[in-house]
């Protein structure tokens, strides 16, 4: 494993669109392994690939209940709507207000190739949007509610 670069907001890569996963090779699973140990050491909850300067369909969420690895992630469902700040590891020191799912479903691959479905609530939910938002070139920051200034 290796810690890996964590790309700014700034740089291009991340406006792309990733491409999606067609085996999984050694490279996708070292991938995975880089992953991890970049969020964990930059104290994130989530990562996607284009943030590592990869363009591949790859998250990784771990929000306290264990590292979840997705591969070719897809929402395939989502229930209600929560109003609250998000940031992210390629824009440091910022949050900004964002309207996620309460609830969200997404089917993905795992690293042994074998389909599987995560769902979850409230701060899984917005990181299930969150990454993969990232595997579509798009940031937080890009649908971000505008504070009222306080007068």
């Amino acid at each position: 494993m290796a810690k890996r670069n964590i790309r700014l907001s700034t740089e291009e890569i991340l406006r792309k669109t990733c491409k999606e996963v067609k085996e999984i090779t050694p490279n996708v699973i070292a991938l995975l392994d880089d992953m991890a140990e970049t969020m964990y050491d930059a104290n994130g909850v989530g990562l996607a690939a284009p943030q590592v300067g990869v363009l591949k369909r790859v998250v990784i969420i771990d929000v306290g209940d264990g590292l979840v690895e997705l591969i070719n992630p897809v929402i395939v469902e989502t229930k209600g709507s929560v109003i609250d700040y998000e940031g992210c590891l390629s824009i440091p020191g910022m949050s900004a207000l964002v309207d996620r799912p309460e609830y969200a479903k997404a089917r993905a691959i795992n690293r042994n190739g074998q389909e599987i479905f995560v769902e979850g609530k409230d701060l899984m939910a917005r990181a299930i949007c969150h990454e993969i938002d990232h595997l579509d070139g798009v940031l937080y920051i890009d649908k971000a509610i505008p504070e009222e200034d306080e007068e």
